[in-house]
């Protein structure tokens, strides 16, 4: 590696690198996530080109309902229209660039831009503006707030894209939409709600430590020893050399930690959730009025998946975090309880166990928080200059269904991240 002095006056002068000669296929340089130009190049590459995860439509389920979101760093407004339909549009008044919505959510027909007064409907054209004399002549219809390029959803998750053209959302998604379709028939309708808010963590972290991190199979038996040994889980066994789970690689950069094949052994239906059928009667009740006894029993004993969709949607069991970059070294993670519709007993629960793993006293997320704040630190120092991702590369194979798959502790996840990764910033 001969050139790496050269690589990290790279990382500290600000200019881009060459994509191969940071990204290798076991090996990372760690300038990558301290280079303040690769940060702005990942915005105009990916979160700008890209799908990404915006909200669920179950936020907006009237009329005028809005909700603030992004797209990155990018402020959005989630709305649903007279139409009925969700829009996106950005959150900047076409004057002056100032917010028009300062309120995180609500129901409105209009937004009006606090600095000089002008009004948009709540789908972004414009209805006015104080004195309109002075803009005889003009074209208003080019003055409405900016509009996402292209939204779409599935299974009620709606992404947006900023670029008019590429891949529809379904080619995106690939084999990843197994897991959406998966979590949906945890509901006895069918359906995932979002509605019990989200709770907000400002990590001083590069966001792909965040994105490596979610599936990462190798980390919770050291990271999260002591909650787990405090809480009797068993979570603890999903994650050692004898665990029949595996890490997957979906392509596109989403990745997963599949922990169906203990639960199946297990044969335990709600083992996933660290409890019992006879603990839930309702819900077990109305899973099988839904799905049939033997089909319902599958599904309970399966549970949530635990999958990153990327760059920025994370399923983990019983939560869903929305990573969001801020600049090169700063992240917010966006939390929220999964909630399954006609399933009152279950989710109850589901909040409850979220407060306690990733609330404002909860253990889960905070020992991920100080791990990515001591990588960030780490990064900064050059010898060695690289990070090596190599662990389990000797025994990866490819599964039934043609995805790239290794071992639960095995880094599979994080080299196909990496990999997807280079092939987007060198599509420039």
């Amino acid at each position: 590696m001969g050139n790496d002095a050269a690589l990290s006056r790279s990382g500290q002068g600000g200019s881009l690198p060459n994509w191969g000669d940071v990204i290798r296929p076991d090996h990372i340089h760690g300038s990558l996530y301290t280079n303040p130009a690769v940060f702005e190049a990942e915005l105009e590459r990916i979160w700008r080109r890209t799908w990404v995860y915006v909200g669920h439509e179950s936020e907006v389920p009237k009329p005028f309902d809005y909700v603030m979101k992004s797209i990155g760093p990018e402020p959005i407004i989630m709305t649903r229209g007279r139409d009925g339909q969700v829009h996106l549009v950005h959150n900047r008044c076409p004057h002056r660039g100032k917010h028009v919505c300062v309120v995180e959510k609500g129901n409105a027909r209009s937004f009006t831009c606090p600095y000089h007064g002008w009004s948009f409907d709540n789908d972004g054209p414009i209805r006015g503006m104080p004195f309109p004399s002075g803009y005889d002549g003009v074209d208003r219809d080019l003055l409405g707030l900016g509009k996402v390029a292209r939204v779409a959803s599935y299974k009620g998750f709606v992404f947006g894209s900023l670029a008019a053209e590429g891949p529809t959302l379904e080619e995106h998604l690939g084999g990843a939409k197994y897991a959406l379709d998966a979590l949906c028939n945890l509901s006895p309708e069918g359906e995932v709600e979002i509605t019990s808010g989200f709770l907000k963590h400002k990590v001083r972290a590069n966001w792909k430590f965040l994105v490596e991190n979610e599936t990462d199979g190798y980390h919770p038996a050291f990271t999260h020893a002591s909650i787990f040994e405090v809480a009797g889980s068993r979570i603890a066994e999903l994650y050692g050399s004898d665990s029949l789970c595996v890490a997957r690689d979906f392509g596109n950069g989403h990745t997963e930690m599949d922990l169906r094949p203990e639960f199946r052994k297990r044969d335990e239906p709600m083992s996933w959730f660290g409890t019992s059928a006879e603990k839930l009667p309702d819900y077990v009740a109305r899973m099988n009025a839904a799905y049939g006894e033997k089909k319902a029993r599958e599904i309970m004993i399966d549970g949530s998946p635990h999958i990153m969709i990327f760059p920025n949607l994370f399923i983990a069991e019983i939560q869903m975090f929305v990573i969001q970059p801020i600049s090169v070294d700063l992240s917010v993670q966006h939390v929220t309880p999964l909630q399954f519709k006609g399933a009152p007993d279950l989710n109850r629960r589901l909040r409850q166990q979220t407060m306690g793993s990733v609330g404002p006293a909860g253990f889960l997320l905070a020992d991920d928080a100080v791990m990515y704040e001591g990588t960030q630190r780490g990064v900064h120092f050059t010898n060695p200059e690289w990070l090596y991702l190599g662990r389990g590369r000797h025994r990866e194979r490819i599964d039934a269904d043609g995805y790239r798959i290794g071992e639960i502790t095995d880094e599979v996840t994080t080299r196909g991240i990496w990999s997807h990764y280079r092939s987007l910033m060198e599509a420039a």
